[in-house]
């Protein structure tokens, strides 16, 4: 089916919801009533796509009558599911890499099951004790990927049987963009993809994983020109930043995508100018995070009726196994 500007799929991530409720409700149990009660929440915000994001509901541990049960529910507040991200469970993590590279299946397949069309994974890892006593956790120091030919090596051949497995159900596996892993920058994440060299599988350049980081990055534009022609989904969330060249000194804090350093205006003219024919994601740490993801969604479609014009985007899988080639 071909996408104009009001059809183009922009998902709520489930960020602003947390998986455990401040009176101790872990949501994985809830009834599925209470499960209503939310994504009608995200469908009042304008929404008719939801990223069932895993830090709220982890899709790939329910089991068959519950998963009919979630998908009930949001056939009831009318909300599709474009995709499912998963999060902090990286294949290649030392002690639980294995048993996330199980939990990525069980994702796809529930995927799957909900109609969806790509599953975002990454490799970053848990937060840290030091991260999660801070504000904004990116501002401390996480777990990184080392500069092991051999652990690069089986992040490799475990996201070909991912995206494999995605082929074999319809599915594009989406490589998340993600500080000091494999996929921390534009240059390893296309080397990366590169060395899996699968049809299905392609980048997620959530460049606001790297925006935020408060030392020295790439140019949001070189970063942007050497993953787009790789992305088959894309998490969007922008950052103000503030450089001080005196003392070296950066801060950064979450921001609206018209607002933030990226110039998000210059970023959709040229995927969508460049054949990007992926779902988006809106993100947003912070207050009212469903609030300016809304606020980012209806921006999106602001950016999309200019520049895709009387015209329409056709989405192919083709597409997307031309870029990764």
């Amino acid at each position: 089916m071909a996408l104009d500007a009001d059809t183009w799929p922009i998902a709520a991530a489930m960020l602003p919801y947390p998986a455990v409720l401040a009176d101790g409700r872990v949501v994985q149990e809830q009834p599925a009533s209470h499960w209503l009660e939310t994504l009608r929440e995200v469908a009042d915000a304008g929404f008719s796509h939801v990223d069932i994001t895993d830090s709220w509901l982890r899709v790939g541990d329910l089991p068959p009558q519950r998963l009919a049960e979630l998908a009930a529910a949001l056939a009831a507040a009318a909300l599709t599911v474009p995709a499912v991200s998963t999060a902090r469970r990286s294949v290649i993590d030392p002690k639980h890499g294995a048993d996330n590279l199980a939990y990525c299946h069980r994702v796809i397949d529930a995927a799957s099951a909900l109609g969806a069309t790509v599953v975002s994974v990454g490799l970053f890892q848990a937060l840290t004790a030091a991260q999660q006593s801070v504000l904004w956790f990116w501002t401390a120091p996480g777990a990184s990927d080392p500069d092991d030919p051999e652990i690069w090596d089986t992040a490799v051949q475990r996201f070909r049987e991912l995206g494999s497995h995605a082929d074999a159900v319809g599915l594009q596996l989406s490589l998340e963009m993600y500080e000091d892993t494999y996929l921390g920058t534009a240059d390893s994440a296309v080397r990366l993809v590169t060395d899996i060299n699968h049809p299905a599988v392609g980048l997620n350049p959530d460049l606001g994983n790297i925006l935020r980081l408060q030392r020295p990055i790439e140019a949001w534009q070189s970063m942007l020109d050497k993953t787009l022609p790789f992305a088959n989904y894309w998490h969007v969330k922008n950052y103000f930043r503030s450089e001080d060249p005196a003392t070296g000194a950066v801060f950064t804090t979450p921001a609206p995508l018209e607002l933030g350093f990226m110039n998000y205006r210059a970023a959709i003219s040229q995927a969508v100018r460049g054949g990007y024919s992926g779902a988006f994601c809106a993100e947003h740490y912070g207050g009212d995070g469903l609030g300016v993801a809304a606020r980012n969604r209806d921006y999106l479609r602001g950016l999309l009726r200019q520049y895709l014009g009387d015209g329409a985007m056709v989405p192919t899988r083709e597409a997307s196994a031309r870029s990764n080639a």
